[in-house]
């Protein structure tokens, strides 16, 4: 039976927004408030690009959805009302009040019953509900996780590089892709403009000289120059290209007819992804808001 103080805020659930796309992987185990040492980083970039924000709660009353006010629950799951008290916003733009309410999905414990959450402090990667103050919606099923110093700790740094002036855009595709051969057996130089949601310019180089390993960066500027960098592992500049590229070149976005020349930018864009390594997710990232 519900809990008797939250009785008349479980009529109004049906406008309290989840989402309810299965978690995989790690992510079971942490909707149950273990600790999130499981997250790789890009799992934790991945709640925090999807988040408008991203608070430290105390769970105050939780309540338990019956199956018929809980559509899409995934089995061994069930769904929670939750009223918390906000002990901090760690980032965000959107206000949060001192109380918030939000549902989400936790596994069943070995009892079969949902777990007790009472006086748990979690983070939560949210968006505000328009319209309902103090209701909040969770960007994911496991969007709720244990607070720990630790994972405070990784997570400032990833919030930071998001909310830096400097923060590089969305890649959402590949606009254009020309490799020109130079004078010399084995000279060239291939450079690929990416498609970014703002319109903002990002572009990949890949530059090859006789006798030298290729030299590859990525440029945010109108002007491409041989002197860009190729992006640090577990930075952003790393993750928007690592976890948003295409696994291949689309045709369409080559300029040059010329089979060598296509070829050339097939085999080095493979180059850069090769470069970049796996994204290293254990969880399927976030849908779009």
């Amino acid at each position: 039976m519900p809990i008797p103080s939250i009785r008349l805020a479980l009529t109004a659930t049906a406008a309290l927004a989840l989402c309810v796309t299965p978690p995989i992987g790690a992510a079971h185990a942490m909707q149950q408030g273990e600790p999130a040492s499981t997250l790789t980083w890009t799992d934790i970039a991945d709640l925090s690009d999807a988040a408008k924000m991203v608070v430290r709660a105390k769970i105050k009353k939780q309540a338990e959805l019956r199956p018929e006010r809980a559509p899409g629950v995934a089995p061994g799951y069930t769904r929670l009302y939750i009223e918390a008290e906000t002990l901090a916003l760690i980032t965000g733009s959107a206000p949060v009040g001192e109380s918030l309410r939000y549902l989400v999905d936790v596994p069943l414990n070995a009892k079969g019953k949902a777990p007790k959450l009472k006086k748990s402090e979690v983070v939560l990667f949210a968006r505000p509900v328009p319209g309902r103050p103090g209701e909040i919606q969770l960007v994911a099923p496991d969007a709720q996780l244990q607070w720990t110093p630790a994972l405070e700790q990784r997570l400032r740094p990833v919030l930071a590089q998001m909310a830096a002036p400097t923060a590089p855009p969305v890649v959402v595709g590949i606009r254009d892709a020309l490799s020109v051969a130079g004078n010399l057996s084995g000279e060239s130089e291939t450079q690929i403009f990416l498609a970014t949601s703002n319109g903002a310019p990002v572009a990949l180089s890949v530059v090859r000289r006789p006798g030298s390993p290729p030299a590859w960066g990525v440029s945010y500027s109108e002007i491409v120059d041989q002197a860009v960098r190729a992006p640090q592992p577990q930075t952003l500049n790393w993750y928007r290209l690592a976890c948003f590229l295409p696994r291949e070149l689309p045709s369409s976005a080559h300029l040059s007819q010329d089979r060598a020349d296509r070829a050339r930018a097939e085999n080095d864009y493979r180059y850069v992804l090769e470069q970049l390594g796996a994204c290293n997710r254990t969880r399927m990232p976030p849908p779009a808001a």
